[in-house]
């Protein structure tokens, strides 16, 4: 063998080798073609494919200096817009988030100029108004994003011009809440659905969840994988109308996947009829076959519809699983989080009934389970909504509206608590937030983000705060409920920071979007997307 054939062969073996050995805790996702990922980009919802929530390369902002971040631009949404939820993307100079009035937009990450936007509502027709509710995925030169009617984009990166575009699912109320992640030429995405909120005079229910692995250049459906059998009809509502059965189990949440195992991991939501499928569950799903190497339920029975939640026995009549105490909404809407510990791959996950579950990555097998919050059966807002926080350290898991939201700090071996610090008690005394003390509920929004030493979580209070990972004490906080001047020249104010998403911190500034639509603040202007940097 010659030398140079040696040298080959020394590095390929030696690429073989990490192939083998890397894990969620040690590997770095290798970037993809067209406009390169820089380091320290956030380019998707999970930061990273094992979702993290991490940013391991933003060293400009640190426990030192983070007290003097200010507000550096804002892009208003006009108010008839409505509410915000598309969590950021930043890759490079230029940061891209979805609005509420149908609009991909691309800007100067530093300043707010404009590079370009593009209209959804330039794909499909009929309808109603299309809105982002996810956070874009960047990657091989493509934006990657969904919508309110299910139809999903790759728009090219460099000049807002559509590639291709793709409906998901034309089912009523199908929307993709789910944010992408990319693994090679696979782009994997869930859909979800708003019929159970249809009301009384829908025929509930024939929606049925999914995960989807697509081709990233052509968006040709690689597979799907179903979360619930096909509804057939079975019986009638108490008016007459037909009831179908078994539906649900939306994918809400952005999945994780392990580029070395080749496995995808999502959450799923709660039946909106029936009691079958793969509702409240973990789904570990083959990236290239989508077929399910295991899937674990976390709650029994589930089954939930809006009627569940209103007064009068006469909508209860419309919520089947009321009398029995099973219609408790329960999602396992969170994203995933993957991780090690010793030798032992792990997958974490926080439910809505305020548990944060850690299995085996391998097995599905429970590894060991926290309860962070009481549960609240019939709504499930006190538990984890949208996402948690791994920083190779320690696990960040906040709780939402738990009288008050809390946000805990957890070894991720054991679940042991290494420290919890409560929604801060004067956050709905101080601020904007204190015109409306009838509104104001003391809990976290958002989903969760860390940098080295800081943990990153926005609030109902309309804050939006930045503690010690260390201790959990807060180092700084802005608050949204003010009006601010777009870039855009358009006057907007902040609310309730918006869920689905999560701060976004790269190259020293951070994004928020504000303005959320769960409990509104009362204001005269449209919601904003907010940019934070250094003094």
């Amino acid at each position: 063998m010659t030398g140079r054939r040696l040298i080959r062969a020394a590095a390929a073996l030696a690429a073989l080798c990490l192939a083998v050995t890397a894990s969620p805790a040690t590997a770095t996702p290798a970037p993809g073609g067209g406009d390169r990922p820089h380091h320290g980009d956030w380019s998707m919802w999970q930061q990273n494919p094992w979702g993290w929530r991490h940013n391991a390369a933003e060293r400009k902002i640190t426990t030192g200096n983070v007290g003097g971040l200010e507000l550096k631009w804002a892009f208003a949404y006009p108010k008839a817009a409505g509410a915000p939820r598309s969590q950021a993307a930043v890759v490079g100079d230029t940061v891209y988030f979805g609005s509420p009035e149908g609009k991909m937009y691309a800007r100067d990450a530093a300043t707010g100029a404009a590079k370009w936007e593009f209209d959804l509502n330039t794909v499909g027709q009929g309808g109603w108004p299309p809105q982002v509710q996810d956070g874009p995925a960047v990657a091989r030169g493509k934006v990657l994003f969904g919508d309110s009617r299910g139809y999903f984009y790759a728009v090219d990166q460099r000049t807002g011009k559509l590639v291709w575009s793709r409906r998901l699912d034309d089912k009523l109320a199908a929307l993709v809440t789910s944010s992408p992640v990319v693994l090679d030429r696979k782009v994997f995405v869930g859909v979800s659905s708003g019929e159970n909120i249809m009301g009384k005079d829908h025929e509930c229910c024939q929606f049925r969840g999914h995960l989807n692995g697509l081709d990233i250049d052509s968006g040709k459906q690689l597979w799907r994988f179903y979360t619930t059998p096909p509804p057939v009809a079975d019986g009638t509502w108490p008016n007459g109308k037909t009831r179908y059965a078994p539906s649900g189990a939306g994918v809400w949440s952005s999945p994780a996947v392990d580029p070395i195992t080749r496995t995808v991991y999502v959450g799923t939501g709660q039946n909106y009829t029936g009691s079958a499928g793969h509702y409240d569950s973990v789904l570990a799903i083959n990236a290239d076959t989508g077929r399910p190497r295991w899937t674990r339920k976390m709650t029994d029975v589930d089954t939930w519809r809006i009627e569940c939640s209103l007064p009068t026995p006469q909508d209860r009549e419309y919520c089947p699983n009321f009398p029995d105490g099973t219609a408790l909404d329960f999602d396992l809407g969170a994203a995933p989080n993957l991780f090690r510990a010793g030798r032992r791959a792990l997958v974490g996950i926080g439910q809505k009934n305020g548990v944060y579950h850690v299995l085996d990555a391998r097995t599905g097998e429970i590894v060991w389970q926290r309860s962070l919050s009481k549960p609240q059966p019939g709504g499930g807002l006190t538990g984890v909504q949208w996402g948690s926080s791994y920083d190779g350290k320690r696990l960040y898991v906040a709780t939402y509206m738990a009288s008050p939201g809390t946000l805990f700090a957890l070894d991720p071996a054991t679940g042991h608590l290494l420290w919890e610090t409560p929604n801060p008690a004067d956050g709905c005394t101080t601020g904007g937030a204190s015109q409306f003390p009838q509104l104001c509920r003391p809990g976290h929004s958002t989903a969760v983000s860390t940098t080295p030493g800081l943990v990153w979580v926005g609030s109902t209070d309309g804050k939006v705060r930045a503690y010690s990972a260390e201790t959990g004490q807060v180092l700084w906080s802005y608050d949204t409920i003010q009006d601010v001047v777009g870039v855009n020249g358009l006057t907007g104010r902040g609310g309730q920071v918006a869920g689905t998403g999560g701060p976004v911190i790269s190259h020293g500034m951070v994004y928020t979007q504000s303005g959320a639509g769960f409990f509104p603040y009362p204001s005269p202007h449209g919601a904003v997307f907010l940019a934070f940097g250094l003094r």
